[in-house]
């Protein structure tokens, strides 16, 4: 968060209410504050908020709560540690069912600072592609695949190893005590991929076809329907339930589809199918898959840097996106994606000696 016209008690109260809505102004005065600051200022801090439009009010006198405006929600940094060390059911969520209104707050989500970064490593690959040997940049795309594939495994609860992974996809060579059905989960990864570089062109604007081909691909023989979902489903960690029906769930991406053609600067538009495929759940399993699959497939296509998602925790990943189902907080996602940018341009195709 970065306004120079708020105090820092002020962001104090902005980061609570982000993980807190709504709060009383006792709540909010002992939780933030204890007996360091007095209620006449917290009242005063309070009504400044309201004016300036970071914060609404409902209610009066004694019975009056405060939340955070919901323009502001979605960039507000969270203490993620204190969000999460309450259990699911003492958590407040200020959304347990899926959001419409959302969709018109996705604009303008990064800075011309972070969009750099993105640029930056686009100047790099771009040389890349043209002056490395074929045999290093078919070694070096091979690499990425791997920790793509393993990694993205990882988060779904794959218990492969890197270096089972690396042996898996070179050689098909299965590893021990692990089932059938992770080593499918892998080279399904590899194959969607593969599908992105044979066809970059082709995911340059994303339509649901293309949504719907990489699910396919990424849940082939794991008995997974690849239609779109008719019925409920629930997320483990979280009591945000996603759209129960077909038709709300095809009107959803219809909307993102719409949302994305408007969006004119690329990683924006990875972004935006990185969160809301996983959080519409269009489909029975696979969403999470699919959506890290469609956001590099756009970022490929438009000569960025895909993102392998090696250094990432995997229960940070997970909690990134809860605090999205249940605040409309990206935060910690939109982090996760910077971060990961920087880490392909720093660890792939690096500079190779010339003899």
């Amino acid at each position: 968060m970065n306004d120079t016209n708020l105090n820092a008690r002020q962001i104090k109260i902005i980061e609570y209410l982000a993980s807190n809505p709504p709060q009383s102004r006792a709540a909010i005065t002992n939780a933030a504050f204890g007996k360091n600051v007095s209620r006449v200022t917290v009242i005063r801090d309070l009504n400044d908020l309201v004016t300036k439009g970071w914060v609404t009010q409902s209610g009066h006198a004694k019975n009056t709560v405060y939340f955070l405006s919901s323009d502001k929600e979605l960039f507000v940094q969270v203490d993620i540690e204190s969000y999460f060390s309450k259990s699911v059911d003492q958590r407040v969520a200020r959304y347990t069912n899926f959001n419409f209104d959302v969709f018109d707050k996705l604009e303008n989500i990064f800075t011309r600072e972070e969009l750099g970064v993105f640029e930056s490593g686009k100047q790099v690959l771009v040389s890349k592609f043209k002056e490395l040997d074929k045999s290093l940049l078919k070694r070096e795309l091979e690499r990425f695949t791997i920790d793509l594939s393993w990694k993205s495994s990882q988060i779904e609860g794959n218990t492969y190893s890197l270096l089972e992974t690396e042996e898996l996809v070179k050689n098909k060579r299965e590893a021990i005590g692990h089932s059938k059905e992770e080593a499918v989960m892998i080279l399904n990864h590899k194959n969607a991929f593969d599908a992105i570089l044979e066809n970059k062109e082709k995911f340059s604007v994303i339509s649901l076809t293309d949504i719907r081909t990489l699910h396919s691909v990424l849940v082939k023989d794991l008995g997974v329907t690849t239609n779109i979902r008719e019925h409920g489903v629930g997320i483990t960690g979280t009591r945000y339930r996603p759209l129960d029906n077909k038709w709300q769930i095809e009107e959803a991406l219809d909307k993102l589809l719409l949302t994305a053609g408007k969006i004119s600067n690329i990683p924006e538009r990875s972004f935006l199918f990185l969160l809301m495929i996983a959080y519409i759940q269009p489909f029975v399993d696979g969403n999470k898959r699919t959506a890290r699959m469609v956001s590099n497939a756009i970022l490929l296509s438009n000569g960025y840097f895909p993102l392998s998602y090696r250094s990432v925790n995997e229960v940070d990943y997970k909690k990134a996106l809860i605090l999205f189902y249940e605040q409309n907080n990206l935060y910690y996602l939109k982090r996760i994606f910077l971060e990961q940018q920087q880490f392909a341009i720093d660890n792939y195709f690096p500079e190779f000696p010339t003899f």
